[in-house]
């Protein structure tokens, strides 16, 4: 299987914590879509199996309309050999652009999985990271999704936030669970740089939560959760059963898949990763004055490919498969790596299923810090 990601780099406002590629300025609306329809002209015989997902992330696809998104959705669907079998087609949406209409109209374009960026119930801490939603929006676009037949719903959430307390984030938690959605994907906040929250970090404006804090958030959230029937297949997501994200197992399991949009990455599954510009009057002008795709190309070499599957295969459930790094590699990680590997056993930070190696609950508290510990 392969999937499709178009990256739609536009938002009405800057989050405060993001670090994506996007634009608060819709004046080249026009020009990325159409340059993004031609790069999927372009990129025709990238993928060489079927596409079996399609997912518009951002950014805020939500932010564009019915007739704009059924040009990109017709173009995937033209140039590309798309699966028999039944395609997730996810979009990502902001809760102050779910109205009743625009819930039909995504129904209708084919669009069968919504990922409703909530982020919390709580006002304060939406104000903090500068939503374009408020409290009440995020509780009531679920229900509207549910009521107009979206069943496949994933919701995120943003744990360690600064509070005296941990008594917001337990209520925003049972909130969600509350709601009945199938899925849910969590973070932890995370001061970037280039960010507002970076920016008032450095001037003392604003002051993170320590490690601790949020640690014992997302320990709370996976003792919560297990307890609630979801499976926590990956380290910041968490499903009922039947209803993991078919488009991002993908990725942790090293399948390839086609990037669309300026900033946009893409993988063919063996050798080579592609990065598109993350610049939007760069990307179109490119492409609509000389139909160049402006990307750049890494090869990947056989260390990096043992690093991504490690650094991948480690943060799901299903763990990083010892015979896969053999077999592919020639890289036997229990003779390379034997002194990091029993340190980690004797922290209780990893478990091993016969050649399979995972993290344990304890150890996903570690998991970057783990990876590089046995990159190569």
């Amino acid at each position: 299987m392969s999937g499709i990601y178009l990256h739609v780099p536009f938002c009405k406002q800057a989050c405060h914590y993001c670090d994506f590629h996007f634009s608060t300025s819709l004046n080249t609306k026009n020009e990325v879509i159409k340059a993004m329809m031609l790069e999927l002209e372009l990129q025709k015989e990238y993928l060489k199996t079927p596409v079996e997902t399609i997912y518009f992330g951002g950014g805020t696809p939500s932010i564009l309309s019915y007739s704009e998104l059924e040009l990109l959705l017709n173009k995937v669907y033209q140039q590309n050999n798309i699966s028999s079998g039944n395609v997730e087609v996810t979009l990502e949406a902001n809760p102050d652009d779910l109205s009743k209409e625009k819930l039909q109209e995504l129904k209708q374009l084919g669009v069968n999985r919504l990922s409703i960026g909530l982020q919390s119930f709580h006002e304060p801490h939406l104000k903090l990271m500068n939503r374009a939603h408020n409290a009440q929006e995020s509780l009531d676009c679920v229900k509207l999704a549910q009521d107009n037949g979206f069943d496949n719903i994933t919701i995120d959430l943003i744990y360690g936030i600064p509070a005296d307390t941990h008594e917001i984030w337990h209520k925003d938690l049972q909130t969600a669970i509350d709601l009945k959605v199938p899925h849910i994907s969590s973070y932890c906040l995370t001061v970037e740089p280039k960010t507002a929250l970076g920016h008032w970090t450095k001037t003392g404006k604003f002051t993170p939560a320590d490690d601790e804090f949020g640690a014992l958030q997302f320990e709370y959230l996976v003792e919560t959760l297990k307890k609630e029937g979801y499976e926590h297949y990956e380290i910041s997501n968490f499903a009922k059963p039947g209803h993991y994200s078919q488009h991002n197992s993908a990725y942790w399991q090293g399948k390839q898949y086609l990037g669309i949009g300026p900033g946009a990455h893409s993988f063919d599954g063996l050798q080579t990763r592609q990065y598109n510009v993350s610049n939007n009057p760069k990307y179109a002008k490119s492409l609509l004055e000389k139909n160049i795709l402006p990307c750049e190309i890494d090869n990947l070499t056989k260390e990096d490919g043992i690093n991504e599957y490690l650094l991948t295969t480690l943060r799901t459930s299903w763990g990083c498969n010892l015979n896969h790094l053999r077999d592919v590699y020639g890289f036997d990680l229990r003779k390379e790596k034997e002194a990091e590997l029993s340190e980690m056993e004797q922290k209780d930070w990893i478990i091993w299923h016969k050649d399979i190696l995972i993290l344990s609950e304890k150890g996903k508290l570690f998991a970057d810090q783990i990876s590089s510990d046995l990159f190569v």
